[in-house]
């Protein structure tokens, strides 16, 4: 795994790093594999309370492998129990997600904030592993697209889930059909970077310090409750809300929250089990 993607974790952040850097981070087999793996270890992982995902050299992630179009052209993928049909919809995970989609899904589901650092391209795929991330700081100079069009293809990497509630629809529309090139600039005013700064890993990584100092249990409860949004009813919503709430209210970190700020002094927060929801 660590000649695709690399993990050091520090005072609660993990850094993950894309270093196929001699591909752009080109997303082949083992790419995937190994964003899959590294994105399963750290929903488990213990004292991680923020992360960031950004790409080594001169790229954040410039899309799929040319040997996978290669293999398109040639017509490996078409007819037979391994067609390119039953490759993609079988085998799926209990969010709905084939190989492919969990890649980018998987840190959605890492239950602490994740932060996309983009700089260089983000192309196809890449563009939608970023938009996997809870939140995109995006160098100015930043390329991306939603380019399979270009290929024949639709975006298929959870894209269509991932830019629902970011973009308008009829944008959504022009990005995937047109397939054009847009920068970290457009993409803020388009709704697709949160943040555009000269440096996305150092700003990001300080974000992600920032965070990792605040309660864990109300971080994790916060990407919960922001998890719902986007498909839940709004009866769903105010349950959660407030089960999310009463869980937290009167816990030991949430004692500590209200203690350092009346002591003006820096919080010592425990990592460990959640608090238990209660019924509403």
């Amino acid at each position: 795994m660590n000649d695709r993607v690399t993990v050091d974790i520090q005072d609660g952040v993990a850094d993950v790093r894309l270093v196929r850097s001699d591909k752009m981070n080109a997303l082949d087999g083992a790419m995937f594999d190994a964003l899959i793996e590294t994105g399963e270890r750290l929903k488990g992982e213990a004292g991680v309370r923020a992360v960031v995902i950004s790409g080594e050299g001169r790229a954040f992630c410039a899309g799929l492998d040319m040997g996978n179009f290669q293999s398109m052209a040639s017509g490996e993928r078409k007819g037979g129990q391994g067609s390119a049909g039953a490759l993609l919809t079988r085998d799926r995970t209990p969010g709905g997600s084939n190989r492919a989609q969990h890649a980018c899904m998987v840190w959605r589901e890492i239950p602490v904030p994740v932060i996309a650092a983009v700089h260089g391209v983000a192309f196809g795929g890449g563009f939608q592993l970023a938009l996997g991330a809870d939140l995109r700081f995006v160098a100015p100079d930043a390329r991306m697209s939603v380019m399979e069009i270009k290929w024949g293809l639709v975006p298929d990497m959870a894209g269509m889930v991932l830019m629902r509630g970011l973009v308008r629809d009829d944008l959504a529309r022009e990005l995937t059909w047109s397939g054009r090139i847009f920068d970290g600039q457009e993409a803020a005013t388009l709704g697709l970077a949160t943040r555009v700064c000269a440096d996305p890993r150092a700003e990001a990584l300080a974000f992600a310090r920032d965070v990792a100092g605040k309660s864990p249990d109300a971080i994790r409860a916060g990407k919960r409750l922001l998890n719902l949004m986007g498909h839940a009813s709004q009866h769903e919503i105010l349950l959660e809300e407030s089960r999310e709430q009463a869980a937290l209210i009167g816990s030991p970190n949430q004692v500590e929250a209200v203690m350092a700020n009346l002591q003006k002094r820096a919080p010592a927060f425990a990592d460990g089990a959640a608090p238990e929801k209660a019924e509403v």
